[in-house]
């Protein structure tokens, strides 16, 4: 996810952090400091109050990521690649390959919310338990306020639209009924649409009637609509593209550039005479090291362009995602980072770049393959 770093490893994943989880953390924190606990046991001071409100707000966030290492661990188990594992504002997100089988789906999805169920009904036991034999008031509030948003996070989360869990469990199980897992996507996606608009409506309703809270409910809403509908989208695309190769979509030859040199004469020497909007670039010893549009380029300003190399305004290879010509181009366009749809596509023999795949090249495929079916019907 952009505007996430790296900040270890979990399970043997790697950990990244969206930088609105900090923001996230004061705003719970702040809500919890001020409103909640102060009414559930007054006459504490500030400090005290900022202190507890703090440590349970990390505690949420351990709980968010507990939920996501559920995710990734059953995925894991179940011999699915997981490629990382992200927190930020609306909660986490595992990104991993799509499972083989509607078994081990149904798996992957329900692992999250069960766990979320579970510590949640854990935290509140413990805060009542802790109330009723030590008196311990505060402790006991932040562990309930803890048990409480865990359970609306379970329950939440299996509601039956995808991007959440319980769309996933949906989709599995039709999925399993009917054997056509892209129909089982497309009508998550379809339910996740349905239910974006309504958390939308509601949420702004609310924040209009005063509840600030409701603006929180409108944002996760609409993420819930764009989500469902690009999983939508990938689904039918995953359709058209059924038995299609990366080389039936590959441009080659396709134009490179060295990645040590600067912005300015990359421009001239390359970008310049080239055709493709999109450009792959290679190292020193003329291995594929990343890529560089041409819109990123004409960013970056006049001044600045001698001074800066291109690959510090490229994607990394790092980021890039790779393909021979014989995989399905579908199941590559599955291994891109979230929201770009895997594109562009790098197509390697080895260290050896034959071409590239492009948003051009899977629409101008998809348009042909879509004339030819209506053509046959």
């Amino acid at each position: 996810m952009n505007g996430s770093v790296r900040i270890g490893q979990i399970l043997g994943v790697p950990l990244r952090m969206h930088w609105s989880v900090p923001l996230l953390i004061v705003l719970l924190a702040y809500t919890l400091g001020r409103e909640t606990l102060p009414v559930w046991t007054p006459g504490r001071s500030a400090t005290v109050y900022t202190v507890a409100s703090v440590a349970g707000a990390v505690l949420l966030m351990a709980s968010l990521l507990a939920h996501e290492a559920a995710h990734a661990a059953t995925a894991k188990r179940s011999g699915v690649p997981v490629q990382d594992v992200t927190l930020w504002a609306l909660g986490g997100m595992t990104r991993m390959d799509r499972p083989g089988t509607a078994r081990v789906a149904f798996r992957v999805a329900v692992s999250g919310p069960a766990v979320s169920l579970i510590v949640g009904g854990a935290a509140y036991g413990a805060g009542i338990g802790i109330h009723a034999w030590l008196g311990w008031a505060l402790p006991a509030a932040v562990l309930v306020w803890l048990g409480g948003a865990n359970v609306l996070l379970g329950v939440f989360n299996l509601l039956p639209a995808a991007p959440l869990d319980g769309g996933r469990v949906v989709q599995a199980l039709l999925w399993w009924r009917t054997g056509d897992r892209e129909r089982a996507e497309r009508a998550a996606g379809r339910s996740g649409q349905v239910l974006g608009v309504l958390l939308l409506v509601l949420g702004w309703i609310t924040f209009v009637r005063g509840a600030p809270g409701g603006l929180w409910l409108a944002l996760i809403g609409f993420f819930v609509m764009v989500v469902a509908g690009a999983e939508r989208r990938q689904a039918v695309l995953t359709t058209t593209l059924s038995g299609v190769r990366v080389s039936d979509a590959m441009s080659a030859p396709v134009a490179t550039g060295p990645d040590w040199v600067s912005v300015g004469r990359f421009i001239d020497e390359v970008a310049a005479r080239s055709r493709h909007s999109v450009l792959p670039l290679l190292d020193f010893e003329g291995r594929p090291s990343g890529v560089v549009s041409l819109a990123r380029l004409a960013r970056v300003p006049v001044p600045q362009r001698e001074s800066l190399r291109v690959r510090d305004v490229a994607v990394p290879r790092a980021q890039s995602t790779f393909a021979t010509a014989d995989e399905p181009l579908a199941d590559v366009l599955q291994r891109g980072r979230p929201g770009v749809a895997g594109l562009p596509v790098l197509v390697v023999d080895g260290e050896h770049l034959e071409g590239i795949v492009t948003a051009h090249d899977v629409n101008r495929l998809t348009q042909k393959r879509t004339l030819r079916g209506a053509a046959k019907g």
